[in-house]
């Protein structure tokens, strides 16, 4: 070892005596509650490491919690996601299905109250890619007694014609389409003129005089002149009238009664027996007391005489 100055050997022996004199002290004196003073001070020299150790031990353990917490928290986020996906899923479908309920149950109630005349729904399973056509095709065809050139309609009004029939299927010819039409007439002042296919969403009325009177919101009511469909089925609502200075005609655009861009079922006419009239019948002078029949209803005599193949 290094041998020390006499001058730092009698420091060093100085402070060493101070230091044991201060250490008996503190084992002697006594503070509140008769705890000695070195305790005191052991005690507080100690204190700051058992804090940062308690303060480093609590934040990694929060940390920890956290990081846990937060797995946890982004797993049952992502249950709660996947949940809010399937219940939107299953909404939808129970939305679809109602509407698709409601949709059948005008259906039915249409054909009810036209029990006696012949038609056969049927649903649209598909239709045609080209743009340029207004083509359906039903689930139906010449198995179930659709025929060509049959009208096709729904409860809200008149859809198309038949094109052609395959055994299990057929093709409807939309009344949109610029190669489709139907015979027609004003409902105000039963002027007759065709009602055409543009391939747009409106159709056109033709061959009506400046003369006639016509109105925005006047509807347009087949005229059983095609052979095709019924007198009177509803054909659409006028919305626009263009006097033509240059034709004797006029130019009458004509809204479709029945939603041809959202068709999922229809009905196809096996007939063109006229519709039956919503109102009740008035007794004949032939036979007092007896209900006269209403336009279109099929009767034991005339039933035959309706079916497509006797009036073709």
């Amino acid at each position: 070892m290094l041998a020390l100055p006499s001058r730092h050997r009698s420091l060093t022996l100085f402070a060493s005596v101070v230091a044991l004199q201060v250490l008996l002290l503190a084992f002697q004196i006594k503070r509140e509650q008769q705890i000695r003073l070195i305790r005191v001070w052991a005690v507080e020299s100690v204190a700051p490491l058992g804090r940062g150790a308690a303060w480093i031990t609590d934040g990694i353990g929060g940390f920890w919690s956290n990081y846990i917490g937060l797995r946890h928290v982004r797993q049952d986020d992502e249950k709660l996601r996947s949940e809010m996906d399937r219940l939107r899923l299953r909404n939808a479908e129970l939305e679809s299905r109602a509407a698709e309920a409601d949709r059948l149950a005008a259906l039915l109630g249409f054909r009810q109250s036209q029990a006696d005349v012949p038609m056969l729904a049927a649903r649209v399973i598909s239709a045609s890619p080209d743009a340029g056509s207004r083509i359906i095709f039903l689930s139906r065809g010449s198995r179930d007694g659709i025929r060509r050139d049959m009208g096709v309609i729904t409860p809200e009004g008149v859809v198309g014609k038949v094109l052609a029939v395959y055994p299990d299927t057929a093709q409807v010819l939309l009344l949109s389409d610029k190669d489709s039409g139907v015979g027609a007439l004003l409902a105000n002042s039963r002027t007759q003129g065709p009602v055409r296919g543009t391939g747009e969403p409106l159709l056109g009325m033709e061959y009506v005089s400046n003369e006639v009177k016509v109105q925005q919101g006047e509807a347009v009511l087949t005229s059983g002149q095609d052979r095709i469909f019924p007198k009177d089925l509803p054909v659409g609502t006028v919305v626009d009238i263009k006097p033509d200075h240059h034709s004797p005609f006029q130019q009458i655009s004509v809204k479709p009664a029945a939603h041809l861009d959202q068709l999922e079922e229809v009905l196809v006419l096996l007939t063109r027996q006229d519709l039956a009239a919503k109102k009740e019948a008035e007794p004949t002078s032939a036979e007092p007391g007896r209900p006269a029949s209403a336009p279109g209803i099929v009767t034991p005599a005339n039933a035959s005489a309706s079916q497509p193949g006797n009036n073709r």
